[in-house]
């Protein structure tokens, strides 16, 4: 049962009527009246259960973009409804106004929408529908909430995918050129074409040219079908937060535009993400659509308080082929972490594969160290250069042992990552 507003401003009225007769039994008079009337109106209002309701699916959406829930009302008795329905979700679902007046008569139906903007990443799911149906007087209705199940399932963002055009259009002119010009390791051929003055005469083909009237030259392209593995650090180093973004969430879009760019350049594209043990795996080969295949991979990943151990994740990676890779390691370069936890497998992995590690790099702490203004921020400012010094030390130390490391802010990550893709493709490294 809910009652409305005017049932104690009837109540309220009653003064009016002590006025006139001051007395007891006139306080008690206007308060059985009004109870009287209460329970008249609880008694004439129509039962929640006469409505049938039905949930279409939610279709899938993006990290902050806004979708519908529909929901289905049927009003299955002979009586109008008048009231109010609330379609409520779990708070990170991002439900807009939920609350939906009613006015149905018998038979009738009606289609409420409900926008929802994820805030959370994952399967985000409705609590329950309630519907409120008043009395003939609006004095007192009838509330019921009925378990209706319906979720919403929102993927990663993917905002760097507005650097994927340009970045196409590199890979594209990367080809071209090195069809006419490069020759060498991770390169392969591509085809046959006359010769042209300033072709390298080492590219002729012999054979060709003997069953032709012309000089024919072989051409070669970058080597595809090459294998790139994206490994995601779930442990509790890419919990932190830079400018209010957790890491893994800056991760996941670098892990995106870089699968994205390595599936269009024809290379396959595997995924690992763990920290303890491996949480998501994904073998997406040469997919065209890697990078949705990525994002439902990704949906449910959170950080989980734990160091992670990277001697079951670089088995894991072993475990996806022995072919060699570019092992793209995606994680905070916490010089403790790295070096307690990372350091002592990677000689094995730097072996048979090609290996970087991305990770993003806090702003804060190039501001600390630039605020020198009191004897405070001076303070900040020597332990902020300490830290810098450390993340600096165990980074040459990783390019010493054969790491190529890309430290820089969230914002960049996605396309220096790209970038330094596309330059080991350029120079036939992968």
């Amino acid at each position: 049962m809910a009652v409305s507003g005017r049932l104690p401003l009837l109540l309220a009225l009653g003064l009016v009527a002590v006025v006139l007769r001051p007395a007891v039994g006139t306080v008690w008079l206007w308060v059985l009246v009004v109870g009287v009337l209460a329970t008249a109106d609880l008694l004439l209002a129509p039962r929640p259960a006469a409505l049938h309701l039905e949930r279409r699916p939610v279709p899938t959406t993006r990290l902050h973009e806004e979708v519908e829930s529909a929901l289905l009302v049927r009003n299955d008795g002979r009586r109008r409804v008048r009231g109010v329905l609330r379609d409520a979700w779990q708070p990170t679902a991002g439900a807009g106004p939920d609350r939906h007046r009613l006015d149905l008569a018998g038979g009738a139906t009606v289609l409420l929408r409900t926008p929802l903007r994820p805030r959370r990443r994952g399967d985000l799911r409705a609590v329950g529908v309630t519907a409120r149906c008043w009395g003939p007087l609006g004095l007192v209705a009838r509330q019921a909430t009925t378990d209706l199940p319906g979720s919403v399932r929102a993927l990663p963002a993917f905002e760097s995918r507005r650097h994927l055009p340009s970045r196409l259009a590199r890979l594209r002119d990367l080809d071209g050129r090195a069809a006419v010009r490069v020759r060498g390791q991770g390169t392969e051929f591509d085809s046959l074409r006359e010769y042209v003055r300033g072709d390298d005469v080492r590219s002729i083909d012999w054979r060709s040219t003997a069953r032709n009237r012309s000089v024919v030259v072989r051409t070669w392209q970058p080597e595809r079908d090459r294998r790139v593995v994206l490994v995601l650090d779930t442990s509790r180093t890419s919990a932190g937060r830079v400018d209010d973004v957790p890491r893994l969430d800056s991760a996941m879009d670098a892990a995106l535009l870089l699968g994205a760019l390595a599936a269009r350049a024809g290379d396959r594209v595997d995924l690992l993400a763990g920290d303890r043990v491996v949480r998501a795996r994904l073998r997406a080969a040469g997919a065209r659509d890697v990078a949705a295949r990525l994002q439902e991979q990704m949906a449910d990943l959170e950080p989980v308080i734990v160091e992670a151990d990277w001697r079951a994740l670089a088995g894991a990676v072993t475990g996806l082929g022995r072919q060699r890779a570019l092992v793209v390691l995606l994680t905070p370069l916490e010089p403790a972490a790295v070096e307690e936890g990372l350091l002592p497998v990677l000689p094995v992995l730097v072996r048979h594969h090609r290996v970087v590690l991305a990770s993003v790099r806090d702003p804060a702490l190039d501001r600390l160290a630039a605020a020198r203004g009191t004897a405070e921020e001076v303070y900040a400012a020597a332990a902020a250069e300490q830290v810098l010094e450390r993340r600096t030390r165990t980074a040459e130390l990783l390019r010493a042992l054969g790491v190529d490391v890309v430290d820089v802010v969230a914002e960049r990550l996605p396309p220096a990552l790209a970038d330094h893709y596309l330059g080991l493709k350029a120079r036939g490294l992968l």
